[in-house]
């Protein structure tokens, strides 16, 4: 199983959230340690505002906390929030893809259970368990 970039850097930022989980993040920052695009990081910001996982608060003072305790977060919960839109197979999105076999096919049912097995493995781990270390002030 190939997670996308928008999960990679999902967990990435909420990683160093969970370092310091009563901070707020800037964009700003967290897109240059990260070196990614501030329009990318926005929309995975977004995705995870949406999901309730963080709290974001614009103009001064501002910027992304956790709404969840790193504790109490799954990261089965994470990887399935990020990866909504992004169906390990074709045949696996709402539309069913454009598979010629749907109905005949014997793999779909393996691949559910699969990723099924896949987030319940990842729900053994909270984000608490993979934060990163805490920075020293410069």
């Amino acid at each position: 199983m190939r997670l996308t970039s928008f999960t990679d850097y999902g967990l990435r930022m909420l990683m160093r959230m969970a370092s310091e989980p009563q901070r707020a993040f800037s964009s700003g920052e967290l897109a240059d340690e990260f070196n990614l695009s501030r329009n990318h990081l926005t929309k995975i910001m977004q995705r995870l505002a949406q999901g309730q996982i963080v709290r974001t608060q614009r103009g001064a003072g501002g910027g992304a906390r956790l709404a969840v305790k790193p504790r109490e977060l799954k990261l089965g919960r994470i990887v399935q929030l990020l990866e909504q839109d992004q169906p390990l197979v074709e045949c696996l999105s709402a539309d069913r893809g454009n598979c010629t076999i749907d109905g005949q096919c014997r793999v779909k049912a393996r691949l559910r259970s699969a990723e099924a097995a896949f987030l319940r493995d990842l729900d053994k781990a909270t984000l608490a368990d993979i934060a990163l270390p805490t920075r020293a002030p410069a």
